[in-house]
């Protein structure tokens, strides 16, 4: 009952806010994502972490004649992108509180729609019930794109629209495959469940074609390199509520399904490719390091960044060790709270000068010693100093990469010293040196502000110091889908 509530309250909420006039609807959209982290928070008091199984489950028929259900319920890992999600949406919310956007109640409203669909792909259970939450989430952020982005926003949105849906249908396609090759025996019939796609023993040959139509879905998602051309571009002209709700949330879509929907599923198939991923995500861990020092503009230098440190993610969870599992799953934690910081961040510099340009700031920190703070805390995040979240998760995944070949764990540990080149960089270009014409008058946080920072600060070392407050949450899961995987 609790992950159906936890699913359908946001939707319910976003009717509500749809109901009402003015800029009253951001409060009521403020007040409804408290009230799902809530929910979000007694499911967690609840849930049985010593248990690897789906709990709070819920199977109902959906198209009963053809053995589609409509099968909720959430494990260890599960749980903590449910929690990421409902502590990040209300926070995203409240820092939209100091701007004013035409048609509110349905800017608030598409945001709540969309966390039904983040929700729903992290519950999911049934291959075309998370198909329909994973278009479910794209049509929401598609609009808050496309209405209230930058000048570019129509051809970039667009360009986005495309590289999602084709992804999409591979992925369908794949699934309708698979629920075919269910039901085999004359006394079971065609089943779309996730533990039907389980049971399944298919081939190397089919599992091999399989593979790649699933990986291109959720690579496309994340983004990973050659497959992530649509993020800069997008993020630079999404507003920054769009931008935080991509890079926090979404992109966690792509990991998540690579977790849940292709190592479980064609473990043959990764098997066959693993090595081909591993070079492809090392690949984009320096390309986009390369890129990100060359980078100007301080979405754009944030954009890249997060490619790479989603392309260590994703070399870490394909070498099949739980080092590796587990970093990418406290990993993906850390990057929401530290991504959507930054990109806030972002958005308070460039609401007080008009600017993105490194070279056009400079001397912030003779002024603001709270944003200064905020600022280092989560940019150290980043590149992953110890005591921080960041440390925890890339620790854990070059760990497991260097376990399975050490000479691509030094590969890809360049991203923490080419991180840390293009991080420092900027910090030291927007808040040291002296004051420009655009800085002159810059002032510190605002109460509202601090309101949204200082929790994702608070959870940045709450991480780090703290790893296995979740790290317990999500270890029987990993243990679990480990031993599905080598079954």
């Amino acid at each position: 009952m609790i992950t159906a509530l936890l699913l359908f309250w946001p939707a319910l909420a976003a009717l509500l806010v749809l109901l009402v006039k003015g800029q009253g609807a951001k409060k009521v959209a403020f007040i409804a994502a408290l009230v799902e982290f809530a929910l979000a928070l007694f499911a967690t008091s609840v849930f049985n972490s010593q248990s690897g199984s789906f709990q709070f489950a819920l199977n109902v028929p959906w198209v009963p004649s053809a053995g589609i259900g409509f099968i909720i319920g959430m494990d260890g890992i599960s749980l903590l992108l449910v929690l990421l999600t409902t502590f990040l949406v209300p926070l995203i919310i409240l820092s939209s509180f100091k701007h004013n956007y035409k048609d509110p109640g349905v800017f608030y409203a598409l945001i709540l729609f969309m966390q039904t669909g983040l929700i729903g792909v992290f519950v999911a259970l049934d291959a075309f019930l998370f198909y329909f939450f994973w278009e479910l989430a794209l049509i929401p952020i598609y609009f808050i794109c496309a209405i209230w982005g930058g000048e570019r926003r129509i051809p970039v949105t667009f360009k986005f629209f495309v590289y999602t849906i084709f992804g999409s249908l591979l992925m369908l396609a794949a699934f309708v495959y698979l629920y075919f090759q269910t039901g085999a025996t004359a006394t079971s019939a065609h089943s779309s469940s996730l533990l039907a796609f389980y049971d399944l023993a298919l081939n190397s040959s089919a599992q091999g074609w399989i593979f790649w139509f699933l990986f291109i879905a959720f690579a496309i998602k994340m983004p990973v390199f050659p497959f992530h051309t649509w993020q800069p571009d997008t993020y630079a002209e999404s507003p920054a509520q769009g931008t935080m709700l991509l890079s926090g949330i979404m992109l966690k879509m792509g990991i998540y399904g690579v977790l849940r929907w292709l190592l479980p599923v064609v473990p043959l198939g990764v098997s066959q490719w693993t090595e081909v991923v591993l070079i492809l995500s090392i690949i984009g861990i320096v390309y986009a390091s390369v890129i990100a020092i060359r980078q100007r503009d301080l979405k754009r230098l944030v954009a890249y960044s997060s490619i790479a440190h989603v392309g260590l993610i994703s070399a870490g969870i394909f070498t099949l060790n739980e080092q590796g599992l587990q970093g990418g799953v406290i990993q993906m934690l850390s990057h929401g709270v530290v991504v959507t910081g930054l990109f806030f961040i972002i958005d308070i510099i460039y609401s007080r000068t008009n600017t993105r340009e490194i070279a056009s700031l400079g001397g912030i920190t003779q002024t603001t010693p709270a944003l200064s703070i905020c600022f280092m805390v989560l940019i150290l995040a980043s590149i992953a100093l110890p005591l921080t979240s960041g440390f925890v998760g890339e620790f854990l995944l070059l760990s497991g990469v260097y376990q399975y070949n050490g000479w691509m764990g030094a590969a890809a540990g360049l991203t923490i010293i080419l991180g840390a080149v293009y991080m420092l960089r900027m910090f030291q270009g927007v808040m040291f040196g002296t004051k420009s014409e655009t800085t002159n008058s810059f002032a510190d946080l605002t109460l509202n502000e601090k309101a949204v920072l200082i929790p994702l600060v608070v959870l940045v070392f709450w991480i780090g110091l703290f790893p296995n407050t979740f790290l317990s949450i999500s270890e029987p899961a990993v243990h679990t889908l480990l031993n599905v995987i080598k079954r």
